[in-house]
């Protein structure tokens, strides 16, 4: 085997749903992306009648970092044949019993959408294969400098969008506003892109979501909320959405500003992160680590950060807990170690969704 095309990608999530009729609807993504590509994702569960808590997971955001597609279809593929044949899974020492994997598909359920950016992973697989963003060339302003093209699709969400206010003079957010920047360029304004506004759509349409997971590359880390400064649970005041902060965030070891989280939610995103590490762990003993996305690098208009902001900017939303998986230490390794990648994150996940779920470890 190696690496999955574009075309792959979609006809694997296709017979997916053709092959596990019962436990799976294929949902199409109401905008095509730039090149007029339609993608496609995967809800999982077994038939109930009402709606359940959901597990939200995608992959395929920057383009150069190839094995989050695999990863995702793998797991989907494991849960399906699992359940329906009646079997547990095996991951090394990761184990999950066949009562598991039943209660899991029937407590909750898995929206799974693999490739978010199409367009972009096509560019990395024949052109470049370090281009990580879309291939929106609207900003690029008629631009020869082909980097001029694109968006970094993880930096688009509605969050901290306006990161020159929000941040600190002296911050360093990982995140411009030069069309021109070959890696992290947010785009023109929130939501310009057809692929954030499709995830944005599958929120919507599955308002039960209360935990999300986006898959990258690379550092062996499981992020969680939140992604612009350090947390702290005493000042609810002290807050995103508070413009008396602007001009403060986005520095370590200040008493300036830390991002408020409620230590329920801090507590509870810190125990799901430590299970799916566990859970990697036991396959080929990696050493994933939990630890907040600012303590990689501090950043605005992230996935993981949007989803959990949600419900405090409308109340009446559900609240979601954001997770980004940066596995392995390669954007594009030789197949033969993305094989175990694979093993490992999709071992993490599932170990991630059982303590969701509340199911008990073995």
């Amino acid at each position: 085997m190696s690496y999955l095309n574009i075309t792959e990608v979609e006809s694997a999530v296709t017979s997916l749903a053709a092959a596990y009729p019962g436990t799976t609807q294929l949902i199409t993504l109401p905008e095509p992306s730039i090149e007029g590509r339609t993608a496609h994702a995967l809800q999982i569960g077994a038939p109930a009648p009402s709606p359940k808590h959901c597990v939200m997971l995608i992959g395929g955001v920057h383009a150069r970092e190839w094995g989050s597609c695999e990863i995702l279809v793998h797991f989907a593929a494991d849960l399906l044949e699992a359940y329906q044949s009646g079997t547990g899974l095996g991951y090394g020492a990761t184990t999950v019993t066949a009562r598991q994997v039943h209660d899991l598909l029937t407590r909750l359920d898995l929206v799974v959408f693999p490739l978010v950016n199409p367009d972009g992973r096509l560019h990395s697989q024949t052109v470049d294969p370090m281009w990580r963003k879309n291939r929106n060339p609207a900003n690029s302003g008629g631009s020869s400098n082909p980097d001029c093209i694109g968006v970094d699709i993880n930096r688009n969400y509605d969050f901290l969008f306006d990161f020159t206010k929000a941040f600190a003079p002296t911050a360093t957010p990982q995140v411009s506003t030069d069309p021109c920047d070959q890696q992290v360029y947010e785009g023109p304004s929130a939501f310009s892109e057809p692929e954030t506004r499709n995830v944005r759509w599958l929120l919507d349409r599955f308002p039960e979501t209360r935990w999300f997971v986006d898959v990258h590359s690379y550092s062996e880390d499981m992020l969680y909320n939140w992604g612009d400064d350090e947390n702290q649970s005493d000042d609810p005041s002290m807050n995103f959405r508070n413009p008396r902060y602007d001009g403060k965030r986005g520095l370590p070891d200040d008493t300036a500003y830390a991002e408020y989280i409620p230590k329920d939610d801090a507590d509870r995103a810190l125990e799901l992160a430590t299970a799916f590490c566990q859970g990697a762990h036991g396959v080929h003993g990696r050493a994933y680590k939990p630890l907040t996305g600012f303590h990689l690098y501090p950043t605005s208009g992230t996935s993981d950060d949007y989803v959990f902001s949600r419900h405090f900017v409308d109340s009446g939303r559900g609240k979601v807990l954001g997770f980004t998986v940066e596995w392995g230490k390669k954007f594009h390794p030789l197949w033969e170690e993305m094989e175990e990648v694979v093993l490992d994150v999709d071992a993490g996940l599932v170990r991630f969704c059982l303590a969701t779920a509340g199911s008990p470890q073995p």
